[in-house]
């Protein structure tokens, strides 16, 4: 049986794109550029705070100067606005309880900041004993490098036959074949299930309680 089941957060423990899409065009307002519809975030997450920015700024104005000033507008945002819509995905708060009273130790890995990350767990998830909440961290290269996982792996020792790692996005999937363990790709996420395919997605799932059927395998 798998002993340590490592999720993404955004599209797969919570929904957060409509306080995504808010902080980041909030940003984008201050500083007089177009904003965005929230349908289109979903294509614009994954990678991180940074390149997030940079995907939702004009062509001509994606400079390293401007991305950091819009980073900082989303920041001071979200921090205090980053609860306002976001929600647990139905069944996850169940799976999650369940795979806790199964004894399997349960971790997060986030391209999202770490004080976004953290604060976001506990707020929604407060009943769960996490074993590591890991988000975006200056020194530390974000998905699809697999240095996230390692870093879980140092904190929580076990055999990567015995972890699971669940994300919505082929960023998940190829940062799990990166750190060599077995994925879970999830379709009520913010990608396609065809995104899961294309990146040899292990295994693709459309309920939380299925998760629970994958781990003796």
């Amino acid at each position: 049986m798998k002993k340590l089941v490592i999720f993404d957060l955004d599209g797969t423990l919570l929904n957060t794109i409509a306080d995504l899409g808010d902080a980041a065009n909030h940003a984008l307002e201050s500083y007089g550029y177009p904003t965005h519809s929230l349908a289109s975030y979903p294509h614009f997450v994954g990678n991180g705070v940074r390149r997030l920015l940079e995907r939702v700024l004009p062509e001509d104005a994606r400079t390293v100067h401007n991305i950091e000033l819009l980073r900082a507008k989303f920041v001071e945002y979200y921090d205090e606005h980053n609860t306002v819509h976001s929600k647990p995905y139905t069944g996850i708060p169940e799976l999650l309880e369940s795979l806790q009273k199964m004894g399997i130790s349960l971790a997060v890995a986030s391209n999202k900041y770490q004080a976004a990350v953290s604060a976001l767990v506990e707020h929604f998830f407060p009943g769960i004993k996490w074993s590591a909440v890991e988000g975006q961290k200056e020194d530390v290269p974000v998905k699809p490098d697999p240095s996230i996982v390692f870093e879980i792996l140092g904190k929580v020792p076990t055999p990567k036959a015995d972890v699971l790692y669940v994300g919505d996005s082929g960023v998940d999937m190829e940062t799990a074949r990166r750190a060599c363990v077995d994925s879970v790709g999830v379709t009520w996420g913010f990608r396609p299930a065809s995104e899961l395919r294309e990146y040899h997605a292990d295994n693709i799932v459309s309920r939380p309680s299925e998760i629970l059927t994958l781990l003796n395998r």
